[in-house]
């Protein structure tokens, strides 16, 4: 596995060895000696996916304290425009975002810790998102900021977006109690 840390603090893309003969393909998502090795968490209390057409976008979505989390993302059929938002108190890309394009083919993934706003746009006709997150999912805790409060270059200005995903808070709104500490990004 390649790790490439991104411009946001903490936050990778990680390239797995992708095992392709006249079969198909196999991938390895996770090893924790690995991910251990490179500071990572290697303990992951959900996962689970979603599967989106052409056109939604999802996001941009994160858990609050005590119940925040690290995900692992990745596609596993389809492509999506990817999009990372530091909202870490104190971090030096506090407000910035990152873009990444997920693919199937490509197997590649994030690792985004806590503090990070993450969403996506679906690029294929059909696109499958799996999720490894190191906190159980809450309701209560769950949250997220407006998708077009900042200065994202989204693939569609109208995407197909859940009602709740419209009624977030935008950005400049929105009061983080997410605070950056080098430790937090590992």
């Amino acid at each position: 596995m390649l790790f490439r840390e991104m411009s946001l603090p903490g936050c990778y893309v990680i390239e797995p060895v992708v095992f392709k003969d006249h079969r198909g393909l196999f991938v390895k998502t996770f090893h924790e000696e690995i991910f251990s090795a490179h500071g990572l968490t290697t303990t992951f209390a959900e996962e689970f996916y979603s599967l989106s057409r052409q056109g939604v976008l999802r996001g941009l979505h994160f858990q609050l304290p005590p119940k925040d989390l690290t995900k692992v993302v990745y596609a596993v059929h389809g492509s999506a425009f990817d999009v990372l938002v530091d909202l870490r108190v104190g971090s030096p890309t506090f407000g910035c975002h990152e873009i990444c394009e997920l693919s199937a083919g490509k197997a590649n993934m994030v690792y985004i810790p806590s503090g990070i706003a993450h969403g996506f746009y679906a690029r294929t006709p059909e696109l499958i998102m799996m999720y490894k997150v190191s906190s159980v999912y809450s309701q209560e805790h769950d949250s997220g900021i407006l998708w077009n409060s900042l200065d994202i270059p989204w693939p569609d200005g109208n995407p197909v977006i859940s009602e709740r995903d419209r009624g977030f808070a935008p950005l400049a709104e929105f009061k983080s109690p997410f605070r950056f500490e080098v430790e937090s990004c590992q």
